[in-house]
């Protein structure tokens, strides 16, 4: 049963992974043998320990963002890696408290404009890396002033000499073949991942531009570079700065709730595509993540969770258990030790291209298009965080949607728990005000208003019944109220409320 259904689909899995790690390394601004390492640690560690059958663990693109920004601000790529065993750490007591059900306390509109978001950014890092632009300044000096300033034939020609038009021309049929296969009528083309072939293109091109002596040569800056002995250059982290700057601390925070949310999210959605209909213990696959991203940490690779994209591939595989995603991790294994030379021969320029598609997956006008039709109380959360997510960083970003999906609960809360009729019966207004089902202090202020505007000589009575819960701020507007009614004229029946002493509090 192993080797008939599980080691194909680990193989398969393989091909998807291995662009992948390597990709998003590269989006990440780390060495790129340590995308390779995190997906070898995911497979062979992660995937004993986990309680999943069929998810696979490994580099994701939606850490990209906050994993580039940590190195950055680090300053040390060892000081950064204490950020991942810390990240490592929280997921471990998350999964040993039995906290797996955070996924379920952030609204759904806040999460998805956290991955829009997060693909945006993917797509702008990216878009440099497919041109081929050799300076580090895309985004400010390199572009941006390209429509700024008025001498634009002296920009253009300045941006021609900073892209090479191979990487350009390999980008570009490497997003077309992508797209291409993403089409419904390829679906039967697919005989080996869409990743890989265009991978295997990708190679092949450079090689004619070789041989060819082509302008379209590209550089030797601009091709994969791991080491024949990988773990000769390993990075470890340098634990005598771990508490020497607090951002290290707030990095691991980060990283590992957003490792925790995606990973809960995977295993959810791999989970609804299993035949079998086995649950993944979600505590437990937070442990695995946590003792996998500390050994990430600790051996210099990036971070990692559960990847939709590796999960959905092995399950199109035909696996049938775990095994499968340990024999991807093996495979990923052998390749840095015995064929690295070949790893080498592989473009910036494609794996860029297949992180575009990536990030557009992630962030499709489809997407805002059924955001806006679900009203604004999705919308809104959901817009909010991707804009503040892009003027800030991720976690403030995140936030911000959550303090507004709050906002929007508080407020259909207050219009939701109690209801108010008036009939005029004998020349005697009549008002019925009905509780419903949980009435709290966030109804205090507008209760408290309606009550005073209870005209003088009429009866008003207040029915909680069929409350399951009053708050006491409520029992006390209504107490007081109907000690101070009879000075109105006002005559209060109350129906299944308790009333409490006012003087008692005083």
């Amino acid at each position: 049963m192993l080797l008939k259904h599980d080691l194909p689909a680990g193989l398969s899995v393989f091909f998807v992974a291995l662009p992948l790690c390597l990709g998003i390394a590269l989006a990440s601004g780390a060495p790129v043998y340590a995308g390779i390492l995190s997906g070898i640690i995911g497979g062979i560690i992660v995937s004993l320990i986990s309680g999943s059958q069929l998810g696979v663990s490994g580099p994701a693109a939606g850490l990209t963002t906050i994993v580039s920004t940590a190195i950055l601000s680090s300053g040390d790529y060892r000081v950064f890696l204490l950020s991942i065993v810390i990240a490592g750490l929280f997921q471990l007591l998350l999964g040993i408290f039995k906290l797996g059900s955070i996924a379920n306390y952030f609204p759904s509109s806040v999460i998805k404009g956290m991955l829009a978001a997060i693909g945006i950014m993917l797509i702008a890092k990216q878009i440099p890396v497919a041109l081929g632009y050799d300076q580090a300044n895309f985004w400010s000096s390199g572009f941006l002033n390209f429509f700024s300033t008025r001498n634009f034939s002296g920009n253009l020609n300045d941006l021609n000499l900073h892209t090479t038009r191979g990487a350009i021309l390999i980008s570009i049929i490497s997003i077309i073949v992508l797209i291409v296969f993403q089409q419904p009528f390829a679906k039967k083309m697919r005989i080996i991942p869409s990743a890989l072939l265009v991978v295997i293109i990708a190679v092949i091109i450079n090689i004619f531009f070789t041989k060819a002596a082509s302008v379209y040569l590209l550089k030797q800056t601009q091709l994969v570079n791991i080491p024949s002995n990988i773990f000769y250059n390993i990075s470890f982290p340098d634990f005598s700065k771990l508490f020497s700057h607090a951002f290290i601390w707030k990095n691991g925070f980060v990283i590992g709730l957003l490792a925790s949310l995606e990973t809960l999210l995977c295993v959810e959605a791999i989970d609804k595509l299993d035949k079998h209909n086995r649950v993944t213990p979600v505590n437990r696959e937070l442990i695995a993540q946590g003792i996998g991203n500390m050994l990430c940490g600790l051996s210099g690779a990036i971070p990692m969770t559960a990847v939709i994209v590796r999960g959905s591939a092995n399950v199109d595989a035909g696996a049938r258990t775990r095994f499968s995603a340990f024999m991807h991790g093996v495979f990923l294994l052998l390749s840095v030790l015995l064929i690295p030379f070949l790893l080498n021969k592989i473009p910036y320029a494609v794996l860029a291209a297949i992180l575009l598609i990536t990030g557009y997956n992630l962030t499709k006008p489809k997407l805002y298009r059924n955001m806006w039709s679900l009203g604004l109380k999705q919308f809104v959360p959901f817009i909010l965080t991707i804009i503040v997510i892009l003027l800030t960083d991720l976690l403030i970003g995140v936030s911000a949607g959550l303090f507004i999906s709050v906002y929007y609960i508080i407020r259909n809360n207050f219009k939701a728990e109690y209801k108010i009729q008036q009939v005029r019966k004998n020349e005697t207004d009549i008002f019925y005000i009905k509780l419903n089902t949980n009435v709290t202090f966030l109804n205090k202020v507008k209760l408290k208003i309606a009550l005073d505007k209870i005209p003088e000589y009429s009866i008003l009575t207040i029915d909680g019944a069929e409350c399951n819960f009053i708050d006491y701020d409520i029992l006390e507007i209504i107490s007081e109220f109907e000690n101070k009614a009879h000075d109105r004229h006002i005559e209060v029946h109350l129906m299944g409320i308790e009333k409490v002493n006012i003087t008692a509090v005083h």
